[in-house]
C-alpha cells in the first residue's frame, strides 16, 4: 500500500515537472509569428503576397478568363460569366482576401516605422504593395474605403468612407512617389523573407515605378487630370529616368514563383476535373493558331515541343468554342488546359504568380509613344519588344537552335524572330490611323496579360481592346460589364457610407461604369 503510495506521488511530481517544464516557454511557442501584432515586417511579407497572389489567380481563372474569353465554362445555367452575367456572391471573395491582405501589409509599414525595427525598404515595400491592391479594389469595384480603411483595431473606424476613385488614384499616386523615394536608399532586407525578388530592393524599386506607370496610363485621357498625368509619364520616361527606374528586362518582372513546399500554387489545389472541364475561347487560341505561336506549337524553328502553355488539341487540332453564345446553342469542346497529370501544365508552372511582367510595361510604353506622351524610343521598338518579351517569359530559350548556332541573347533584330513576326503578318505602320495602332497593342498586351489578376478586363473597359466578338447570347445588353457589385453584406454593415458610395457613383450595378471608364 505504501509503494503504491510513493508511486502515486512520485507521478503526481513528474507530471508537475513536465507541465512546468511545457510552459515555461508556452507563450513563445503558441504565438503565431505571423497573426499577430508583435510580428515583424520580413514575417509578415511572404504570406500576404502569397495570399493575394492566390485570391488573384483564383479570380483570374474564373472571371477574367470567361469575360475575357480565354475560356468558355459551357454551360445553360444562369450566371454565366461568358454571357457578361454573374451571381453577387462572385465579388465577395477579391473584396474580403484584399482588405485583409491590407492590414498585414500596413502592419508591415508601421514595424519598419518603429524607431527599434527601422527599414526604409520593407516601408517602400509596403507602400507598393498597398497600392498594387488599392487599384486592385477601385478598378474592381469603383469607389471604395481608401483613407478610413482598416482602421478598426487601431483607431475603432469600423464603418469607413467611401473615397472617389479619382482621390484613390491620386493618393496611389502619392503612396509610389514616397516608395521610390524610401527604395532609393537600398536598405537590405532578409532575402528569404521575400519570394518576389529575394531581397532584390532595386527590383523592387523598378516594379513600383513599373507599377505607376500602368496606373498613369489608364488616366492619361481622362480630360480632368490629364494635363497632370501626361507630364508625369513624360517626366518619368524623358525627363528623370534614373530617379524613376523600371523594369529593363524579363529578369525585373514581378514574380512569385511556385517552387513548391511553403510556395505552391493555388492551381494545384483545383480538381484536376475542374481544371480541364472549361473549354478554350475560340478568340484567345485562334490567334495563336494564326501566329504559329511557339507557346502552343508543337515545333517551332528547330526548337523541341514546347506548348508551355499546356493546352490539348481537340479532333480539330487547336481549336476553340465561341464565346457569348445563347444558351442550347454553342460547339463541341476541342481545347482546353491540361491538368496537373500531364507533363506540360499550367498547374505546376511555376511562373505563373504574375504581379506585373515586363511585356506589359512594353505596351504601356507603346501606347505612350503612339499618343505622344514621351519622346523616348519609338511605339514600334517598345511593340516588338514587348512581343519578344512575352515569348521570351514564356520560353526563355526561344529559339534556342537555327542553322548559324546557338542565340543566347535574341533581340527584335534577331532573323527568327523577324521570321517570326513575318510568318504572323504582324508588322507596325506608323501611318496606321491611333485606332488601328490601338489594336495592335492591345491584342498583343492581351496575350501578356495572360494570367495577371484582373487586368485584361481592366484594359478592355478602358480602351475597347483587343476587339472581341460578340455572341447571340450576351446578357447586359451585350455590353462588357464594367465592375463587380459591392458585397451584399457591406449593405448592412457599412449602411450609411454604402448609400453615400452609390448616390456618388451610380447604381450599384454591374452596368454602373467606374470614374475613369466615364468620359
Amino acid at each position: 500500500m505504501k509503494s503504491t503510495r510513493y508511486r502515486v506521488i512520485g507521478a503526481v511530481m513528474l507530471l508537475a515537472m513536465v507541465l512546468q517544464a511545457c510552459t515555461k516557454d508556452f507563450q513563445n511557442i503558441n504565438t503565431d509569428p505571423v497573426n499577430t501584432p508583435n510580428a515583424l515586417p520580413q514575417q509578415l511579407l511572404a504570406p500576404a503576397l502569397v495570399a493575394t497572389l492566390s485570391a488573384n489567380m483564383s479570380r483570374n481563372r474564373s472571371f477574367d478568363n470567361e469575360l475575357m474569353q480565354v475560356t468558355v465554362s459551357q454551360t445553360d445555367d444562369e450566371g454565366a460569366i461568358f454571357r457578361y452575367e454573374y451571381r453577387n456572391t462572385v465579388s465577395d471573395g477579391l473584396w474580403n482576401a484584399w482588405y485583409l491582405q491590407l492590414t498585414n501589409f500596413k502592419d508591415i509599414y508601421k514595424k519598419a516605422s518603429d524607431p527599434l525595427t527601422q527599414n526604409k525598404s520593407y516601408q517602400g515595400i509596403s507602400l507598393i504593395c498597398q497600392a498594387w491592391i488599392y487599384s486592385l479594389l477601385t478598378d474592381t469595384y469603383g469607389d471604395v474605403p481608401y483613407s478610413e480603411s482598416n482602421l478598426g483595431r487601431d483607431s475603432a473606424i469600423y464603418e469607413p468612407k467611401f473615397d472617389k476613385q479619382k482621390d484613390i488614384y491620386l493618393g496611389i499616386f502619392q503612396q509610389l512617389e514616397a516608395a521610390n523615394t524610401l527604395l532609393s536608399a537600398n536598405t537590405a532586407i532578409t532575402p528569404n523573407s521575400d519570394p518576389v525578388f529575394n531581397g532584390n530592393v532595386s527590383r523592387w524599386r523598378k516594379f513600383g515605378n513599373s507599377l505607376y506607370l500602368r496606373l498613369l496610363i489608364k488616366l492619361a485621357d481622362k480630360a480632368e487630370v490629364a494635363s497632370d498625368v501626361q507630364s508625369k509619364i513624360k517626366q518619368m520616361v524623358d525627363t528623370s529616368p534614373s530617379t524613376y527606374p523600371v523594369m529593363a528586362s524579363n529578369d525585373d518582372a514581378a514574380i512569385l514563383k511556385w517552387t513548391g513546399g511553403v510556395y505552391t500554387s493555388p492551381y494545384q489545389t483545383i480538381r484536376e476535373q475542374d481544371w480541364r472541364q472549361p473549354a478554350i475561347g475560340s478568340f484567345f487560341i485562334g490567334h495563336l493558331v494564326d501566329w504559329n505561336d511557339p507557346r502552343i506549337n508543337i515545333t517551332q524553328y528547330g526548337t523541341s515541343g514546347f506548348n508551355r502553355w499546356g493546352i490539348a488539341q481537340g479532333p480539330g487540332g487547336f481549336a476553340g468554342v465561341p464565346s457569348g453564345y445563347s444558351p442550347g446553342g454553342g460547339s463541341t469542346k476541342q481545347s482546353y488546359f491540361y491538368s496537373n497529370t500531364s507533363a506540360v501544365s499550367l498547374q505546376t508552372d511555376p511562373m505563373t504568380g504574375i504581379l506585373m511582367n515586363y511585356a506589359e510595361l512594353q505596351f504601356i510604353l507603346a501606347e505612350a509613344s503612339a499618343k505622344g506622351y514621351i519622346a523616348t524610343g519609338t511605339a514600334q521598338n517598345y511593340w516588338e519588344n514587348g512581343i519578344l518579351a512575352g515569348l521570351k517569359y514564356w520560353l526563355p530559350t526561344w529559339p534556342n537552335q537555327t542553322s548559324t548556332g546557338t542565340i543566347s541573347s535574341p533581340t527584335t533584330s534577331t532573323p527568327e524572330f523577324r521570321k517570326y513576326l513575318s510568318d504572323a503578318d504582324l508588322f507596325w505602320n506608323d501611318a496606321d490611323p491611333l485606332e488601328d495602332k490601338m489594336e495592335k497593342i492591345h491584342l498583343q498586351k492581351y496575350y501578356a496579360l495572360f494570367l495577371v489578376d484582373l487586368q485584361q478586363w481592366f484594359e478592355y473597359r478602358r480602351t475597347g481592346h483587343p476587339v472581341l466578338p460578340k455572341g447571340s447570347g450576351l446578357r447586359n445588353g451585350g455590353v462588357m460589364p464594367a465592375r463587380m457589385v459591392y458585397p451584399v453584406y457591406v449593405q448592412s454593415a457599412n449602411p450609411t457610407n454604402y448609400k453615400l458610395a452609390v448616390a456618388a457613383q451610380g447604381p450599384d450595378a454591374i452596368s454602373t461604369q467606374v470614374w475613369w471608364q466615364r468620359k
